[in-house]
């Protein structure tokens, strides 16, 4: 009797923990949402924690499409539509994974109207951290293609296209709000590709806000080996040049078609000499203008890459340079 009554009562604890959450989540998200947002934001969706797992057959392994160590993406079905559901996971503590997703939800809602941004679609708070719902993204991560970075199934202008869209869509993070926003951790598991490899940018965790009339912020360092600004790193100051630097990476990554072996100079550049030669330079041998901007676009990387802050170019600038180089406005 006693182990029915318990039995009995489990749906009531479920919900008096659901409705915990909603609340717990709901104030925090709204509080950031103020002084993030200046009070001013677009309403999006909240979602059931029931429609979440409806979606995903209870967060079935075999809904995973990607991970991190914070994070696990799933593809659902919901209203007959694709999405993408981002579940946070407790690490590296239930509260800095909260203030995460928190960050990750209220950026998203930011970048959402720009073309290149994954959009959000809404957010689940009833779960003990909230959730994330993103619209699909058919070709998912670009990472999917052959491996972290691996880029070598797409042709060379589809890489420039991407890499050009991606910038644009980085640019808008830094200039369209009341404060500069820093995404921290800028990699190819943060990019999307839809039908039409299309890249939408996401994953705002990491993010940071840089206030009102200064140029950096400090803060413990965070990112990934590799993509890191070096200066970041060694100082703790991030400012937009510390995108600007990963950014750099990801060309490089772009160029070679799969992820950097080492951050030393010398042996990047030695890398990509060698696979450029053997690769690329074999794709677009015949085509001299192709060739130019291949020349371009491995300059303007390793400016992106440059060890001192001062001489990396501003992500609007490094935007228009790319459309230069796809324009193949390159004449002598």
């Amino acid at each position: 009797m006693p182990s029915k009554f318990l039995f009995s009562l489990l749906p009531c604890v479920r919900m008096v923990e659901t409705e915990s959450s909603f609340l717990k989540n709901g104030s925090i998200l709204l509080e950031d949402l103020i002084a993030s947002c200046e009070g001013k934001s677009s309403p999006i969706r909240t979602y059931s924690a029931d429609e979440l797992v409806k979606a995903t057959n209870n967060f079935d392994p075999s809904f995973i499409i990607s991970e991190d160590l914070s994070f696990k993406l799933f593809r659902g079905l919901l209203d007959d539509r694709s999405i993408i559901i981002k579940k946070y996971l407790h690490w590296p503590s239930e509260a800095e994974a909260r203030s995460m997703a928190i960050r990750d939800i209220i950026i998203s809602m930011q970048m959402s109207t720009h073309k290149n941004a994954l959009k959000l679609s809404g957010c689940c708070l009833e779960f003990s951290l909230p959730a994330l719902v993103h619209e699909d993204a058919a070709k998912g991560a670009l990472d999917c293609h052959g491996g972290l970075g691996d880029t070598r199934s797409l042709p060379w202008k589809t890489r420039l296209l991407i890499a050009t869209k991606v910038a644009h869509a980085l640019a808008n993070l830094h200039t369209a709000f009341p404060r500069l926003v820093i995404h921290r951790d800028l990699k190819p598991t943060c990019i999307f590709l839809d039908d039409n490899y299309s890249p939408k940018l996401s994953n705002f965790s990491l993010s940071i806000t840089i206030p009102p009339k200064q140029f950096h912020v400090e803060d413990v360092v965070k990112g990934t080996y590799r993509y890191a600004d070096p200066t970041y790193i060694a100082t703790g100051y991030i400012t937009e040049k510390t995108d600007v630097y990963s950014f750099g990476v990801l060309l490089l990554v772009f160029l070679m078609g799969r992820k950097i072996r080492a951050v030393d100079k010398s042996a990047v550049v030695e890398d990509l000499t060698s696979y450029v030669d053997a690769n690329i330079l074999r794709e677009v041998r015949a085509d001299e203008q192709a060739q130019q901007q291949l020349q371009a676009f491995l300059a303007l990387a390793l400016l992106c890459t440059q060890d001192g802050r001062e001489s990396r170019p501003c992500m609007t600038d490094v935007a228009k340079e790319l459309v230069r180089i796809e324009k193949s406005i390159l004449h002598c």
